[in-house]
């Protein structure tokens, strides 16, 4: 992936987490994604902290959403690996987080891992 497609699948990604379009923030994503975050137990209130699934991460992002109504992320850089970007951006309370997607050929990723500045 090259930066341009790599700033474009950002911009894309914010706006829906912005606007709360779970649909097409799940767009963003593979049928079998592997997601992990320590968000997840703050969300959930289980001790796992990976989803399996489209399906599944649609419903946790929609309980997240529904959690914090208000929330905007601010996106502040995009970094490009060998099949892999990063997302830095102001997430919830204001934490740094930098999020790593594995992507797959179709442009989806496959493999998602959450880091936050903050404690949450």
């Amino acid at each position: 992936m090259d930066q341009q497609a790599a700033d474009d699948y950002a911009r894309s990604w914010i706006e829906a987490w912005n606007s709360h379009d779970v649909d097409k923030l799940g767009d963003h994503y593979a049928e079998d994604v592997v997601f992990r975050s320590p968000f997840i137990t703050k969300i959930t209130g289980e001790d796992n902290c990976t989803i399996h699934g489209r399906e599944s991460l649609k419903s946790y992002l929609r309980r997240g959403m529904e959690a914090y109504p208000h929330v905007r992320f601010q996106l502040h850089r995009v970094g490009v690996g060998i099949d892999s970007i990063v997302l830095n951006y102001i997430s919830v309370d204001g934490a740094l987080a930098n999020e790593v997607h594995v992507m797959g050929d179709d442009g989806k990723a496959i493999d998602v891992r959450c880091h936050y500045s903050a404690a949450l």
